[in-house]
């Protein structure tokens, strides 16, 4: 039997901002603070390090190593080229008490992967039968403490470093499968795409924002500023979580009766993946011979390899070959975060709008999305290996790539509630954990590509293997993916396939037009 709902009292914004918003942009600015704690280090990083200690020795090797490929392939040649070396001098930058080698800080860097694999499918299972609300609450609280704890741990040992990296990867990973189960049980399916996108997007908001501000306190109050600072700012969002937000709309008071309501009815009696009673165990064999499933998988892997080389190696790329030094402009830097978190907002709320007025359905909805999240970025790596020293132009394709890529959010990344709303975190935690190995596997990948050998020929070999992949994506999700429930989501109520057409998708879209009248109100 589910819970006794507590009494409604009203939104603490009132109807200016309904109590399921409030919980999205919290859930937003939780988002945002994981991602950009995550990132600030790599900023900091730079003012870490004894640029003087590390110089010697280094020269040598690279030298040597773009000697013997001078002849391979030649790259572009132009005056950004002597601009780009004199902002990496060492001599510009001043130095930090730690002379960690490269190896070292790669994995510095790299370890936070290790804690993130790991607490994807366990931190799942806790927030789907326990509260994911507390599971996304300790998940932010690891990491500020963490961070907080960052300048003693860099000073103690590179050991306790890691120990730190490590735990803020455990906090992370638990991040997006909490935040699955919550929208499972707040979003109603009219608006499911757009509150996942205000969730989601925050990532992208996060890692521009740490970006830019972790320069400048590096560059004005030290590099410890940057752990202090952002990591007690961070606390303020702790607060309001507790204060703010419940685990589902019957658990909470601030919240009017109208919405309360609202949300449950277009739901139905399930509830989404609420905590009100006891769930059947998760149908394993079930699940992993579902079609749409492994629509999902496919998609979230393929189109992390290509987030990841767009979001990390492209700018390697554009200074390795293109000498162009796109660190050397912030604003550079974040328009295409920037763009891709209006882009996202925007065709979220299109095709939320689509549905309502039944022109197409869920399944249309998800497909629409990820082909604009894969087929755009694809062709913007195809003209990359074709467009030779453009160097403006090279930038536009990579301001247009990342930008789409913020259709994932509303695509695929919503996918898991659409086909099982009761296990959408746990399902969400196996194809995250999956889609981990791309950002492991693609540094290493990238390295071995053009280890002494940073040339138009290498990064094309690179290129062509992430179109490939998208190329598999777009096929595979075309074919699988599905928005409808899938019968196995209600455990003893299932059959061998999809709940009945239209059983779950028109309930809430079709016969609930007062609570549509509703959500026009607010």
């Amino acid at each position: 039997m589910p819970d006794a709902a507590v009494p409604a009292k009203g939104s603490i914004l009132g109807s200016l901002i309904p109590a399921r918003y409030i919980l999205a942009v919290l859930g937003s600015i939780g988002m945002a603070i994981i991602y950009g704690l995550k990132v600030n280090l790599s900023v900091a990083m730079v003012a870490m390090l004894n640029h003087s200690a590390l110089a010697h020795g280094a020269g040598p090797v690279h030298a040597a190593a773009a000697e013997h490929h001078a002849d391979a392939e030649p790259v572009c040649q132009g005056s950004n080229s002597t601009e780009a070396k004199n902002v990496s001098s060492p001599s510009l930058s001043q130095d930090g008490p730690f002379a960690w080698s490269e190896p070292l800080q790669g994995t510095i860097l790299s370890c936070y992967f290790w804690g993130y694999f790991v607490s994807q499918i366990p931190g799942a299972r806790i927030a789907e039968s326990v509260s994911a609300k507390w599971v996304m609450f300790f998940s932010v609280f690891i990491n500020v403490l963490c961070t907080l704890l960052t300048p003693v741990a860099a000073e103690m040992h590179y050991g306790a470093m890691i120990a730190m990296r490590i735990g803020e990867g455990i906090g992370g990973g638990v991040t997006f499968p909490s935040m699955h189960v919550m929208l499972a049980s707040w979003a109603p399916p009219n608006e499911r795409s757009v509150m996942s996108a205000i969730v989601y997007a925050g990532t992208a908001l996060g890692t521009v924002i740490s970006m830019l501000m972790a320069g400048v306190l590096a560059g004005s109050l030290g590099w410890e500023s940057v752990f202090y600072v952002m990591g007690g700012l961070s606390c303020i969002w702790l607060l309001l979580w507790v204060w703010l937000i419940q685990d589902s709309p019957n658990k909470q008071a601030l919240i009017s009766q109208e919405e309360r309501t609202f949300i449950t009815s277009s739901l139905g009696s399930e509830g989404g993946s609420g905590h009100g009673g006891p769930k059947p165990a998760i149908p394993w064999k079930k699940v992993f011979t579902s079609g749409p499933f492994y629509g999902i998988l496919i998609a979230h892997v393929a189109n992390n390899w290509g987030w990841y080389m767009l979001l990390i190696e492209l700018p390697f790329y554009m200074k390795q070959v293109l000498q162009f030094n796109i660190k050397e402009n912030a604003v550079v830097t974040a328009i295409p975060f920037l763009t891709m978190w209006f882009f996202s907002m925007f065709l979220s709320k299109t095709l939320d709008a689509l549905r309502a007025r039944g022109k197409i359905n869920t399944t249309i909805a998800r497909k629409i999305a990820t082909l604009i999240a894969s087929v755009v970025p694809m062709c913007c790596l195809l003209a990359l290996c074709y467009i030779g020293c453009q160097r403006g132009l090279a930038v536009a394709l990579m301001t247009i790539g990342i930008t789409s890529i913020g259709g994932m959010f509303c695509g695929f990344l919503s996918n898991h509630i659409d086909i099982a709303p009761n296990y959408a975190g746990t399902l969400m935690a196996i194809t995250n954990t999956a889609a981990t190995l791309p950002g492991i596997i693609v540094p290493i990948f990238v390295g071995q590509i053009t280890h002494g050998n940073q040339t138009i020929g290498a990064w094309r070999i690179i290129f062509f293997v992430t179109i490939a992949l998208y190329i598999f994506e777009i096929f595979g999700y075309t074919f699988l993916g599905s928005g409808e429930e899938q019968a196995w989501n209600r455990g003893d109520k299932a059959n061998n396939g999809t709940v009945e057409h239209g059983e779950v998708e028109a309930t809430p879209l079709n016969t609930k037009e007062p609570a549509k009248n509703y959500s026009q109100e607010e």
